[in-house]
């Protein structure tokens, strides 16, 4: 590096090894096809000739590496850099490379002829820029430099000299020459000193950050008409980098736009963190215009990094905020309040707490004669169906589900399964289930117990061999009964008609009442073998044979479900084909399908250390993570590929409704666009979820029956903190996952149907054939179930069209979460950690939805607060 400054010259390996150059005579032919007009320019580069296009009749720029350096081979690597890295940059603001050519010897690129002065040459005629114009100059620079950044290209020696402005006053980037891709440290040093940052001076990489300086002292010398820094020589330079001397754009020009100073001065930060992240946001930050409108309005696709420039950094105001905040709490309050009287969980008795179940499960398998030791134990809550759905079927009655606080007959269970060995499940799944792994090996016990602790079901293997030398006793049938908590004396004998999943010697069958609910019969179906129970059912007139009931599907359904599958593949297809395509054109958010790949993964491992049923073997654990992580792996990419396919055409039809999404995934956290959106999908799911508690609330109020109680399958969070971080983790993905297709389904609607009101029927047409089954299904009222589902309808199709992706996915997840984990109002339950842990949390995510919603502001604003509306 040269210790002198001269002016504009760039430096690099190869510029002090660059010969005098030797000019052409206007009016050559050049490669038989080119005749030169004029020399435009020479530098250590190279020269630049005007010359007419004779095949195309048009004007062009070539550019010619200096005479003599032909046989260098880091000059010619050099040329061939500039075409390859500048050809990646297709922008209005950028200037086009055409070709490579040759002419004895002399190597050339054709380039797009700019008709007008370089910046540098403009500036030392009229000095400094007026305002308004200088503004538009700057908006336009930045659009260049962010097309350059969003190619992963750094451009490296940006100065007034490199960008021209043409005949109608538009910027035009140009020379690429020691253009390099991000992330490339070959080259550190090259560029001009006079526009380098203090890193690069010291011998560090480049980066987007020192083009955003580079960019920053173009901007300064545009709005003053002077450079930032006035330095004789390289050391004088770092000089005035080290002492931190920089003159302020207002000390020049003293009615400059403050906002102005301050994006020129974070650009000339010298800590690189401290600058803009992208020269978007530096557009971004420029007073008045647009970039999003006006990328829009000329008909171009805004990337990624447009889209998070262009969030709004308004705050909300202090009322809305606090009022959003209020209805979610108050809300909470009634989802929880009357959850107790519509949901599984609040109407059967929940006295025992899962280890007290366990311990009397426990207690019942030694009682039936099994105390071999036990290598391994596994249990869960779950809901049991068979009677709820029987009930609702034969009873109509307003409070036909008032039993279901006496426990009997069970609709919440808790399961227990004991073995001598090891349980690892065999299936993709974290936690052992009633049959995974199955009941194969000998001393292995299962059993189901109503949440007081009563004996529903019981199966033990007897063992693989047994010779029989001992004589068997009697079974102990009074054992199962007293565990049941049936009164043997009442049942009479009956013939046995369920058989046993295990081989018995012994079967036998009683009938009698239901102790506590003597309206109902039941049956209590035994098996035993050598005196020692192996199966044990209690059979009420719900329960129905289904493993005997062959399936049947009609022509209609194998036809359907054939057209259903076909449709899948065909979409899967498509969105492979559309990705692929958009991954070519560059034009796909790598970056955005990498981090939501990302976080659902992660999220998965994290999902599985905790929650899985882990054992004491290596190769078992490995075993389970590959089977759980297959179907996450294929979901994900699906999901990937979906996004990558999609996410373009949202981003060029639909802009805003992704927004918040992108600034969210770029790292954007404390948006204000963010936490309105997050803040609003809280607003929404508490909505929802109030609406379906009064629906199943509110008919029998009527003298109807009232819907089937909430089944609430995450009651399994119950049993512990990890599963219930499982859950909601798995709610939440859920939830984005359903937001993502509907969205992204939206857009291919518009694009479809080409209409945005089309569209929306189209989306109303099938969310509601989809509600339709669940109102079909109803066990309710018909009209009731109708209006809910189409106020459920509209509310969603209104959150996807008018708020777009973030809010959608923040709704569906936060209402899928309050959907599954049963609430409860006791602070001293033994079920209020896991509900307390809940509304924390959905409270959590409202809150911050809240504080980023306010930009940095006072949350509750000042006395005379302007924005309090």
């Amino acid at each position: 590096m040269t210790s002198r400054l001269d002016d504009d010259a760039t430096i690099g390996p190869a510029a002090a090894r660059t010969p005098a150059p030797v000019g052409f005579t206007p009016g050559a032919i050049i490669a038989g096809r080119y005749r030169l007009v004029a020399l435009l320019g020479r530098g250590g580069m190279g020269e630049v000739y005007r010359a007419d296009d004779l095949t195309l009749d048009q004007p062009v720029a070539l550019k010619f590496l200096p005479a003599g350096v032909a046989g260098d081979d880091s000059r010619l690597a050099q040329f061939h850099n500039e075409l390859r890295t500048a050809r990646q940059v297709s922008h209005k603001n950028v200037v086009r490379l055409y070709d490579l050519g040759d002419a004895d010897g002399r190597r050339f690129l054709t380039m797009e002829y700019v008709d007008g002065e370089d910046l540098a040459s403009l500036l030392r005629r009229i000095g400094r820029i007026p305002e308004d114009k200088a503004i538009e100059l700057a908006r336009q620079l930045c659009a260049g430099v962010a097309a350059a950044h969003e190619r992963g290209v750094l451009h490296r020696d940006l100065k007034p000299a490199n960008v021209m402005i043409d005949g109608d006053g538009n910027v035009r980037i140009t020379d690429f020459g020691i253009a390099t891709a991000g992330g490339d440290t070959e080259a550190a040093g090259a560029g001009t000193p006079q526009y380098m940052a203090p890193e690069q001076l010291l011998g560090k990489p480049a980066s987007i950050r020192t083009d955003i300086y580079a960019l920053g002292l173009i901007l300064f010398e545009i709005f003053t008409g002077r450079r930032a820094y006035e330095a004789k020589s390289i050391a004088d330079l770092r000089t005035l980098h080290d002492t931190g001397t920089l003159t302020t754009p207002s000390s020049i020009v003293k009615d400059l736009d403050p906002a102005i100073e301050r994006v020129i001065l974070r650009c000339l930060a010298k800590d690189p963190d401290q600058r803009p992240p992208s020269a978007l946001t530096v557009a971004a930050s420029l007073p008045g215009g647009d970039p999003l409108a006006a990328a829009l309005a000329a008909g171009e696709t805004p990337s990624p990094a447009m889209l998070v420039a262009a969030g709004e950094s308004e705050a909300l105001g202090v009322g809305r905020g606090l009022a959003a905040v209020a209805f979610v709490v108050i809300g909470m309050i009634v989802i929880t309040v009357l959850s107790a009287r519509i949901t599984i969980a609040g109407l059967v008795p929940l006295d025992k707490p899962p280890a007290v179940l366990a311990d009397r499960a426990q207690q019942i398998i030694a009682s039936l004669g099994y105390t071999d030791r036990i290598a391994d134990s596994a249990s869960a809550l779950a809901i049991s169906q068979p009677y709820l759905t029987w009930l609702a079927a034969n009873d109509h009655r307003p409070d036909r589900w008032n039993g279901l606080k006496l426990g009997l007959p069970a609709t919440m269970v808790f399961w227990y399964r004991t073995s001598p060995r090891l349980l690892m499940p065999t299936r993709a799944q974290m936690a052992v289930t009633t049959t995974d792994p199955p009941m194969v090996i000998s001393g292995m016990t299962y059993l189901i117990l109503d949440t007081v602790g009563r004996l529903q079901e019981f199966h033990a293997v007897p063992p693989q061999f047994d010779p029989g030398a001992a004589p068997a006793e009697p079974p102990r049938w009074e054992r199962l009964f007293e565990a049941a908590g049936l009164d043997l004396a009442s049942f009479s004998p009956a013939t046995p008609q369920w058989t046993p999943r295990e081989y018995a010697d012994t079967r036998a069958a009683w009938e009698g009442p239901l102790t506590g609910r003597p309206e109902y019969r039941v049956r209590v179906e035994a098996a035993a073998y050598r005196g020692r129970p192996v199966s044990m059912i209690v059979v009420g007139p719900w329960l129905r044979p289904l493993r005997m009931q062959a399936e049947s599907r009609t022509t209609p359904q194998v036809v359907l479900s054939a057209l259903v599958a076909l449709l899948l593949v065909t979409l899967v297809l498509a969105a492979l084909l559309i990705a692929r395509h958009n991954l070519r054109a560059q034009r796909a958010d790598r970056r955005g399908a990498s981090r939501l790949a990302t976080f659902v993964m992660a999220g998965y491992t994290a999902v599985w250390v905790i929650s899985a049923h882990h054992v004491p073997d290596v190769n078992a654990e490995i075993n389970s993570f590959a089977r759980n992580f297959g179907p996450v792996l294929l979901a994900t990419c699906l999901l990937s590929v979906m996004y990558v396919a999609l996410e373009p055409y949202v981003r060029r039809f639909w802009p805003d409704g992704i927004l918040g999404w992108m600034r969210l995934t770029s790292g954007c956290v404390r948006d204000p666009r963010v936490g309105r959106d997050v803040l609003l999908g809280c607003v929404v799911a508490v909505g929802i979820t109030v609406l379906e508690v009064l629906y199943n609330f509110l008919p029998p109020l009527v003298g109807r029956p009232s819907p089937l109680p909430l089944f609430q399958q995450g009651v399994g969070a119950l049993v512990s903190g990890a599963n219930l971080a499982g859950i909601i983790f798995d709610r939440f993905v859920g939830g984005i996952f359903t937001a993502m297709f509907a969205a992204l389904g939206y857009v291919l609607l518009r694009l479809a149907l080409r209409r945005t009101a089309f569209a929306i029927a189209g989306a109303l047409v099938v969310i509601a054939v989809v509600q339709a089954q669940d109102v079909l299904n109803s066990a309710g009222p018909i009209w009731i179930a109708a209006i809910f589902g189409l106020t459920v309808t509209a509310i969603m199709l209104t959150v996807v069209v008018r708020y777009g992706l973030l809010v959608t996915a923040v709704a569906n997840a936060v209402g899928n979460v309050l959907e599954s984990v049963p609430l409860t109002p006791s602070l001293s339950h033994w079920t209020a950690t896991t509900s307390n842990l809940t509304i924390a949390v959905v409270l959590a995510v409202t809150c911050f939805g809240f504080y980023a919603a306010r930009g940095g502001q006072p949350l509750f604003g000042t006395f005379g607060d302007e924005h309090h509306a």
